[in-house]
């Protein structure tokens, strides 16, 4: 795992709007889509299905947040799982061997060792920077990032207010991935946004 990872946002609530800007981050050169949807009454069924389809016959592998069961259902390459999004062990059992399974760890090494030791594929930490996604999550050091990278035994992500301006912050510590959702999506031009950023790598 390497490279940008994009992160839908809840404002893309039209399967045809929605399938448009998750074509042109992977053409910029998204690796990743976690579609993330959290706005109520909204059809996800449909939604996660635009995601699946943008992605198609691309490289870009699609994840879906906090519901396994959804991801089973579009056939999603995987999900990514909040602290209170259930447990990696019963994601693992319903998607099998071969899903990509990821576990949001915050700054707490006790976290990460416990989603390492439960079979998450991958780790993210946050949040860097000021977010507009989560303004009121618990910030991560620079520094504290780069010791969580070195006893992280799987990839790392880094999440929260990253930009094209502050990313090398992130690659400099040592991170894998690059999450991102308003610095790609919320852009005027979403494939040059992903493009610079995807560019770092």
């Amino acid at each position: 795992m390497r490279g940008l990872y994009c992160i839908t946002p809840d404002y893309l609530t039209d399967p045809k709007a929605l399938n448009n800007a998750c074509r042109a981050a992977i053409r910029g050169g998204a690796q990743i889509i976690q579609f993330r949807q959290k706005t109520p009454g909204v059809d996800r069924i449909a939604l996660a299905y635009a995601v699946m389809d943008a992605a198609a016959a691309t490289t870009a592998r699609v994840l879906i947040n906090d519901d396994p069961l959804l991801a089973q259902q579009v056939g999603a390459d995987g999900c990514h799982l909040g602290q209170t999004d259930g447990a990696v062990l019963d994601a693992r059992m319903a998607l099998g061997a071969t899903a990509l399974i990821g576990r949001t760890c915050h700054d707490r090494i006790d976290l990460m060792q416990q989603a390492i030791a439960d079979g998450a594929d991958y780790c993210a930490f946050g949040r860097l920077f000021p977010s507009q996604t989560k303004p009121d999550a618990h910030p991560l050091a620079l520094e504290h990032l780069v010791t969580l990278i070195h006893a992280c035994s799987v990839p790392t992500v880094a999440i929260g207010g990253i930009t094209a301006t502050n990313a090398h912050y992130a690659l400099d510590a040592g991170v894998d991935m690059l999450a991102v959702s308003d610095a790609v999506f919320g852009a005027v031009d979403i494939e040059a946004a992903a493009s610079a950023l995807a560019c770092q790598f």
